[in-house]
């Protein structure tokens, strides 16, 4: 991923993690792919601390995974949101928005 990306803050790569699957399964590349994208290349997130948050969240029970074959052929764990996932992201979501509200407030002050 690109060098100048943003580093991610701690504790968000679940919550953005959870809501690229809100899409449909996806391997863990395509789960890289969409953050980029999304971000305009603003965020890349690096493979080890993505599978790493998979794993963590399948441990969790708020996704769960299944083998199957990738576009190019290739056998990939494909990931998909849960009931307690989607629960999840909804807490995570309202929590990340609060916070970056409050963040803006105070950039914002004149």
């Amino acid at each position: 991923m690109a060098d100048d990306g943003m580093d991610l803050l701690q504790g968000t790569l679940d919550v953005l993690v959870l809501r690229a699957l809100v899409w449909g399964p996806m391997h863990g590349y395509a789960v890289s792919r969409w953050i980029h994208d999304r971000t305009r290349g603003d965020l890349a997130v690096e493979y080890a601390p993505l599978y790493k948050a998979l794993h963590r969240l399948e441990t969790a029970g708020c996704v769960a995974g299944d083998w199957g074959i990738s576009d190019n052929g290739r056998r990939a764990r494909y990931y998909r949101l849960t009931t307690r996932g989607r629960a999840r992201l909804k807490s995570g979501d309202a929590h990340w928005r609060r916070y970056a509200s409050a963040v803006f407030r105070v950039l914002d002050a004149t």
